[in-house]
């Protein structure tokens, strides 16, 4: 039987609340959840807590909706909440373009609801709310002159607006009810400080969104501007020790790793990492103001986020010493953060194929999976990326390693041969892998394995080009491919890469990350200059050698309507059918077969 709840979470299904509510439950409090949508959203929180290794069993959850008075509960969930002592609001309206109305609605009468209701609770211990960390500046008021919120609204734009009332209104109310409140103002919450994971992709997560898309040719406000981070396992654990460790009538904690880079430094920061440009130049917010938003694709409220302010965190800073908290090093956080979000596609991919960048033969290359000990090795063709391989991954009976390959997809430009690249990439390999390579990658995947075969199992190489047709000639002209893979819309590249067979849920992720990536600066260019050399008479006639000599097994595979041309080598051959020239698009449990068949025995 489930224990009668003593915490209250608002906003549970938000980024903030989930996180805050898998703390509390991994310390072994009751909680109950207020989720608004009812139970299908709860269901949803319930799945999330398990895929995070969470129990749930402590866990009520309550359909509630702050904008009602008493939160719109049932009766019978007033009951069973009778025995709550701790409520945390992290219920709040955060987007940008708000209307005032609405913004107040959930940001203003909601936390105000939260607080009444709180203040109705026989035991209560704390109220706490969740706020930001630009609030402040207003006077602790029940109710500010129509005046005073013309002002602040014109000023600051609705969602900031409506934050800085509620916090004056909520100070105001509890202040003259007796409710003991905590007021924590978090800076710009980022992802998992481990995995970087976050779903939120407003505010800073836009710029570097603008950044990887190169969109983003200057950066607002000064030199020193400094936008402030905080990692959400560090909010979440900071916000479940407040109730324990804050006492008197009223507190507030500015919460924010004083260690963020200032905005600049930031974002050259995360742009070496993603092995991209970093803008050069600040202009004033003033100029930004008063340019077209179709140039600066800024949002005009968030200028008002770009200040060289600093902030007084030595209350956050006395409580995270006594809980024994600590915050992650940011520079790992921001890293793992951003990573995430190019796997995510800022919130395109779902579910993502979880990597990083990493250096490899001197640029910055996307991997995914099995870095030191995988049983295969999945190398894409063109213009595909890693997300190529999503459906066969969980076919194969062994971990994998995977990448984009250098210059294409999420992967930096790079001068490294493909091959040097490679053998880098697989240098730290204590493993002998099935190498398997797909089109243009079988050229590198058959170079390694001359160079190195004591370092691989076996070579599968799929839709070998070189020992199939040259394609059509305007595929072997850089000048018209690099526009025609620029300008492909997924559907388009769907029926070139698939003909008529359908796409399944796999293959429209990677159809879709291949559309994205090739829209990025340069990465078309750089596709259709691999497609080109990779068409050249000399490369396709060395290659049919290496194959024809090569000193580990080769299995070649194919699709029934992409034939080899030339089959006369000593290997395994396999035709799948019904297919063309990406079967792992169209069947990947007959490609995982294949490779499976290539492990050695014994």
């Amino acid at each position: 039987m489930t224990k009668d709840p003593d915490t209250l979470v608002t906003g549970a299904a938000g980024l903030q609340g989930r996180w805050l509510v898998a703390e509390l439950l991994a310390q072994g409090r009751p909680v109950a959840a207020a989720v608004r949508g009812g139970p299908a959203r709860g269901d949803t929180l319930r799945m999330w807590l398990r895929e995070h290794d969470v129990g749930d069993q402590a866990l009520t959850v309550v359909s509630a909706d702050i904008t009602q008075p008493g939160l719109g509960l049932s009766p019978e969930d007033q009951a069973q909440l009778s025995s709550v002592r701790d409520v945390f609001n992290t219920a709040g309206l955060y987007r940008f373009g708000l209307g005032r109305d609405e913004a107040r609605r959930t940001n203003v009468d909601g936390a105000l609801n939260v607080a009444r209701w709180a203040g109705t609770r026989q035991h209560l211990r704390r109220l706490v709310q969740i706020s930001g960390y630009r609030v402040g500046g207003v006077e602790a008021s029940s109710s500010l002159s129509e005046g005073h919120l013309s002002r602040l609204y014109r000023r600051y734009g609705a969602y900031e607006a409506s934050k800085r009332e509620g916090d004056a209104a909520i100070r105001a109310f509890a202040a003259a009810q007796g409710i003991p409140l905590t007021v924590v103002n978090p800076a710009i919450v980022i992802g998992h400080s481990l995995t970087g994971e976050a779903e939120q992709y407003i505010g800073l997560a836009e710029m570097v969104e603008n950044l990887w898309a190169g969109r983003l040719p200057a950066l607002a406000g000064t030199r020193h501007t400094f936008v402030p981070v905080v990692t959400v396992d560090h909010l979440a654990r900071f916000l479940a020790a407040v109730p324990e460790h804050d006492h008197g009538s009223y507190s507030a904690h500015c919460l924010l790793d004083d260690a963020t880079p200032e905005l600049p430094e930031l974002i050259a920061f995360l742009a070496r990492h993603l092995g991209l440009r970093a803008p050069r130049m600040v202009l004033p917010t003033g100029l930004v103001r008063r340019l077209p938003r179709v140039l600066t694709r800024t949002e005009p409220e968030t200028l008002s986020f770009l200040s060289e302010d600093r902030y007084d965190t030595s209350s956050a800073n006395a409580l995270t010493e006594v809980a024994g908290l600590s915050h992650p090093p940011v520079k790992d956080a921001l890293r793992r953060w951003a990573d995430r979000l190019v796997a995510e596609r800022f919130g395109h991919a779902r579910p993502p194929l979880n990597g990083g960048f990493h250096g490899v033969a001197g640029t910055r290359t996307y991997v995914a999976g099995d870095r030191l000990f995988p049983g295969y090795v999945l190398l894409h063709g063109l213009p595909l990326t890693a997300e190529t391989w999503q459906g066969v991954l969980p076919e194969l009976d062994d971990t994998a390693l995977v990448a984009d390959l250098p210059g294409l997809g999420r992967s930096a430009r790079s001068a490294a041969d493909p091959a040097d690249w490679l053998a880098d990439l697989l240098a730290r390999l204590r493993t002998r892998p099935v190498l398997i390579g797909h089109s243009a990658s079988t050229a590198p995947a058959l170079r390694y394995a001359h160079a190195h075969p004591e370092r691989i199992a076996g070579l599968v190489l799929i839709s070998p080009y070189f020992l199939q047709r040259r394609p059509r000639w305007h595929l072997r002209t850089p000048a018209l491919t690099g526009p025609l893979l620029r300008t492909a819309s997924p559907q388009r590249l769907g029926r070139t890469l698939l003909g008529s067979h359908p796409a399944d849920a796999p293959a429209q992720r990677a159809l879709d990350d291949a559309v994205a990536q090739l829209r990025r600066p340069g990465v078309a260019r750089r596709t259709a200059l691999w497609l080109d050399r990779a068409q050249q008479r000399s490369e396709r006639a060395e290659l049919r050698t290496l194959a024809a000599t090569c000193p580990v097994p080769v299995h070649l595979v194919t699709g029934e309507f992409d034939p080899l041309i030339d089959a006369t080598l000593d290997a395994r051959v396999t035709v799948i059918p019904g297919t063309g020239h990406h079967p792992q698009l169209t069947h990947p449990a007959h490609v995982a077969a294949v490779a499976k068949t290539n492990v050695p025995t014994g």
